[in-house]
């Protein structure tokens, strides 16, 4: 009986050690999952983030790991059932180019914006000519003078 106690202690506590990963299995799963989006979430990894199908994903993950699969065949599945989009890296090609090379489009039209709108309020700033009328009335205003272009300067000091 004493034997059956033990053997199944030993069965129980090895079942329960079987479903934990290892460390490197472990580490590998971070790794990897990091490098994957969370698909209910979009901004964040699938190792951060905390919704349901994420926790599906990274447990699909940890039995694709333990059937001996590759990181890259791991994420060739995944990209075959999910597309694209679960990688926060996605590859270079025809219909992810506009992901890669967006951001530097509009930040060029951005530049091209500011630099015509630069231009264009330089060119409507208009510089009044100083004639010799006003030349002299702002020297009279420097000097302290009362009179400006035939006008009396109200004294605010009574």
């Amino acid at each position: 009986m004493r034997t059956g106690w033990v053997v199944l202690a030993l069965w129980v506590s090895a079942s329960a050690w079987a479903g934990q990963p290892q460390p490197d299995e472990e580490q590998r799963l971070r790794t990897l999952s990091a490098e994957l989006r969370c698909l209910v979430c979009q901004n964040q990894s699938l190792a951060d983030s905390n919704a349901e199908l994420a926790v599906d994903l990274r447990n699909q993950v940890q039995d694709l790991m333990r059937s001996g699969k590759s990181d890259q065949e791991i994420k060739d599945y995944l990209v075959q059932r999910y597309g694209d989009f679960v990688l926060y890296r996605p590859p270079v090609k025809s219909s992810t180019v506009v992901l890669w090379i967006g951001p530097f489009v509009l930040l060029a039209l951005g530049a091209v914006a500011m630099l015509r709108y630069v231009r264009s309020r330089r060119r409507t700033l208009h510089v009044l000519p100083i004639t010799d009328d006003r030349l002299e009335a702002a020297r009279q205003l420097l000097v302290g003078g009362d009179e400006v272009s035939g006008t009396q300067r109200k004294d605010d000091s009574t």
